[in-house]
Formats: C-alpha cells, structure tokens, sequence
C-alpha cells in the first residue's frame, strides 16, 4: 500500500475544501513547494496533486505550476483536474508527471478513455467521485445517472489499471473512509484501487491496510496535524 500525501491548487494557492464545496477553500500552506518539500523529507515516495479550477473549467488552469512543483519535488506524482483531451494528458506525461487522473472524462467522453489507455498504458488512472452512490463529474457540481461499481467495471473493461475512488461526502470531513464502498469496490473489480477522502487519522490508514487497497491520499489530515505522515509512511513500510 503507498500513502500519496495531497496538495490541491486554486488559484495558484495550497487549499483544502470541505465535501468539495468551492465555497469553502481553505488555504493550507504557505506555497505547494513548501509542502511537497515537507512530504519528501518525511519520506514519501508519491505525491497526489489536483488543478481544482481545471477541474471545474474544464481546461488546464495551473498546469505549469503543477509540473513545476512536481519536477522540484523529486516525488513521483499523479495529476487530475482538467484534463479532458490528448494535448492535456501529453502535457503532464511530457513534463514528467508519473500518471494523470482522468475524470469526468469518464463518465462523458469513454472513447478518450479508451485511446488514452491505448496511448499510455497504466500511466492512465480512472477518477471516480460519487456522492450516495452516485458518480459527480466536472468538479463535482455536476451529478450523473451512473453508480460508482458500474463506472468502475466499464473502465475495467477498457482496460485501466487503476481508480481513485472518492466519496464526496467524507471528502475534507476528517470522518474516515467509506470502507463499505471501498470494500464493494476491491471486490468488484481487479483494478488497483486508491481511497481519497475522509482519512483523519492513523486508524484510518490501518483500515484501508485491512481492504487490501493499493492506496491511500491524504490532505486535510496532514495538514491539521491529525495525521502525521512519517508515522503512516513507516506503518505501510512495515505492512509490505
């Protein structure tokens, strides 16, 4: 299991949202350099960065600042938010991102899905977002018709390796995971499966140990102190 420590840029700044709501952005330090910087020296090995105006613009907004904290963080990274079409996915690859995050490209445009995949193998990941069940796509304003097990199985099909799945409700809540729909979602599909959402606390990185998930992001926890990153890093170590 590997912990992917989280930063989400909005307007050029480090922020936190609450349940995914843009009101409610909240700045959480003193530059996404600084807090990349504070991941490596507590020993990850993988970072989770998300454009939040790309995701609800639908188009690359931070996307040079993006690879540019990635590139001097020396993590490796994942990247979502707005990325809708191929020249946004050769952006990221091209400039050293690890993998991009595709996500309400899943749900509206499937095709892109599939000849990314084709393009990129594995460096392609499925972000699905869902709200009681439900998947949510362009930054989450916008809800759609389509159960999360049910997404995950037709991007099975087209062959991605890997979803992050998020639970909008727990997501900045600092309540735990929704375990019951991440243990659904381990058993429905053979895909890696990364959590995101609603982790507070070491018990809670111990929880998803016990799934079998493949990952683990964490954002608001690190930052309010109820997580400490070095401790969970060693957790996983030890667990390997």
């Amino acid at each position: 299991m590997i912990i992917l420590p989280a930063i989400d840029i909005k307007d050029g700044n480090c922020v936190r949202l609450f349940k995914g709501d843009y009101a409610t952005v909240q700045k959480v330090a003193e530059s996404p350099y600084i807090a990349a910087q504070r991941f490596a020296d507590a020993g990850a090995n993988w970072m989770h960065m998300v454009d939040l105006d790309g995701a609800k613009d639908a188009k690359l907004e931070n996307a040079e600042l993006i690879a540019d904290v990635a590139a001097s963080s020396g993590l490796n990274v994942e990247v979502g938010g707005g990325i809708r079409n191929m020249d946004a996915v050769e952006y990221y690859l091209s400039r050293g991102i690890n993998r991009v995050i595709l996500g309400s490209a899943a749900v509206k445009d499937q095709q892109f899905v599939v000849d990314a995949v084709k393009n990129y193998g594995d460096k392609i990941i499925v972000g699905i977002d869902a709200k009681g069940g439900m998947v949510c796509a362009e930054g989450w304003i916008d809800n759609s018709e389509i159960n999360y097990l049910e997404l995950a199985k037709r991007m099975e099909d087209v062959g991605v390796q890997t979803i992050v799945f998020t639970d909008i409700d727990q997501d900045g809540t600092l309540a735990g995971p929704n375990l019951k729909q991440l243990d659904d979602l381990v058993n429905e599909v053979d895909c890696n499966i990364i959590a995101s959402g609603g982790v507070s606390a070491l018990k809670d990185i111990i929880n998803l140990a016990d799934l079998n998930v493949y990952g683990a992001i964490c954002g608001k926890a690190i930052y309010s102190g109820n997580l400490d990153l070095r401790q969970a890093l060693e957790f996983v170590r030890k667990i390997k």
